[in-house]
């Protein structure tokens, strides 16, 4: 149903952004939505969409000692799903450069923020701690297609910082 309303409005994408799993929630249980995910975009590819998933700080977290974004990008078909990487991860210690270096070819999207250094405290793209450079050259490789600013203070100074860059 939603493919097909996706379809009608002529879109290209179709991104889930949260499996909605339970905070106590097993690598299994995460590994079987992968799966499911990855049979709803085959249905998703044959409208001519693609599928993609959009992680939170949560996938970064470690069960049975491994990272669930890891264990996700595993199970999830590389040619049905792509990934849309959210900056903010930043704030707990990963950056998006490894992740599009680690699995070329597996982004088609990001969210970017800036991150101060401190606590929650976003600031405007390119005052922050990101390293925008090697950012923008891995995400070449990362395969990105859409980026998209997710703040609502400091939109107008990232909005310059991005045409600098």
């Amino acid at each position: 149903e939603r493919i097909a309303y996706a379809k009608e409005l002529g879109l290209e994408q179709m991104i889930v952004s949260t499996f909605g799993l339970p905070k106590d929630a097993t690598l299994g249980d995460w590994k079987t939505a992968a799966n499911d995910l990855n049979k709803i975009a085959e249905q998703s590819k044959k409208a001519g969409i693609q599928m993609g998933f959009h992680n939170h700080n949560n996938e970064f977290e470690k069960l049975e000692g491994k990272l669930i974004y890891d264990e996700l990008l595993n199970e999830f078909d590389p040619d049905l799903v792509k990934m849309q990487f959210q900056l903010w991860v930043i704030s707990i210690g990963y950056k998006a450069a490894d992740y599009f270096k680690k699995y070329p070819g597996r982004f088609i999207s990001v969210h970017l923020y800036d991150w101060s250094g401190k606590g929650d405290e976003r600031v405007p793209l390119g005052q922050g701690k990101v390293d925008w450079k090697e950012f923008f050259k891995a995400a070449k490789t990362g395969g990105v297609k859409n980026y998209f600013v997710e703040m609502d203070e400091g939109l107008k100074e990232s909005a310059e910082f991005l045409k600098k860059v």
